[in-house]
């Protein structure tokens, strides 16, 4: 059987990043797809691209890794665009958004947030409407798209960790690495079967949550000079959400 780490919303976090990245390693788990906001609100975001880029396979772009790196930035985001320097903007306009795959008969879509756009939100407790719609053959940029519906779609975002089944489909978000807002932990999916076998075969898909050091996280976003601090210090303590 196949092993696969989906990861997101890192978001500057090296620190969660790399204890993620070392639990993954410790299930011997080798291949890992990132479904994007590599950057923003935390205070390293190029060693989380370098080190993402690195130890994954495919990256697929979030919606600040959209809007931080366009040309018509807003001022807000400068900061952020700085640490990336030219090389690293460039790597977040090339991503694509969304991959497919097969596995296990299962096919597999992954994007960031909706099949459709990168900004369109779908709650853990949105509508079956909404859940439906994830579904869809994507219009979204990227890799392979088959003209069918998905039967397994996995998507971040949202930073809550969940999985529902209905209308015979599956559909999971993997939580956030460097800025969850369930639980003071950060949070991956892994799924596990035949890749690319459009056979069915047994297949799982199972949450792992790793602790970190939060204090130490916001010692170096406090001396970094950061924008948005206090709202970032708030969720990585509190795991709620605090309006930027």
């Amino acid at each position: 059987m196949d092993k696969i780490a989906v990861i997101s919303d890192i978001h500057g976090n090296l620190t969660a990043l790399e204890a993620v990245l070392n639990d993954i390693a410790q299930r011997g788990i080798r291949l890992i797809v990132c479904l994007g906001d590599i950057v923003g609100k935390g205070p390293r975001n190029k060693e989380v691209l370098d080190r993402c880029t690195a130890a994954c396979k495919t990256i697929v772009k979030g919606n600040w890794d959209d809007f931080v790196g366009r040309e018509n930035y807003e001022q807000s985001v400068s900061w952020y665009r700085n640490q990336l320097g030219r090389e690293g903007l460039l790597q977040l306009k090339e991503l694509p958004e969304q991959i497919t795959f097969f596995l296990s008969g299962q096919l597999v879509r992954l994007f960031h947030a909706h099949p459709t756009s990168l900004f369109k939100r779908v709650y853990f407790n949105g509508s079956p409407g909404q859940k439906e719609a994830m579904f869809e053959i994507p219009t979204l940029s990227g890799a392979t798209v088959l003209p069918q519906a998905s039967d397994l779609v996995g998507y971040g975002d949202i930073h809550h960790a969940y999985i529902e089944s209905f209308s015979m489909k599956t559909l999971f978000n993997c939580g956030s690495v460097g800025n969850p807002l369930d639980l003071t932990q950060a949070s991956y999916a892994i799924l596990e079967g035949l890749l690319g076998s459009r056979s069915a075969a047994p297949y799982s898909i199972s949450f792992c949550r790793v602790q970190y050091d939060i204090e130490q996280e916001i010692q170096i976003a406090t001396e970094s000079g950061m924008p948005f601090l206090e709202p970032y210090i708030n969720e990585l303590r509190t795991a709620k959400y605090s309006r930027y």
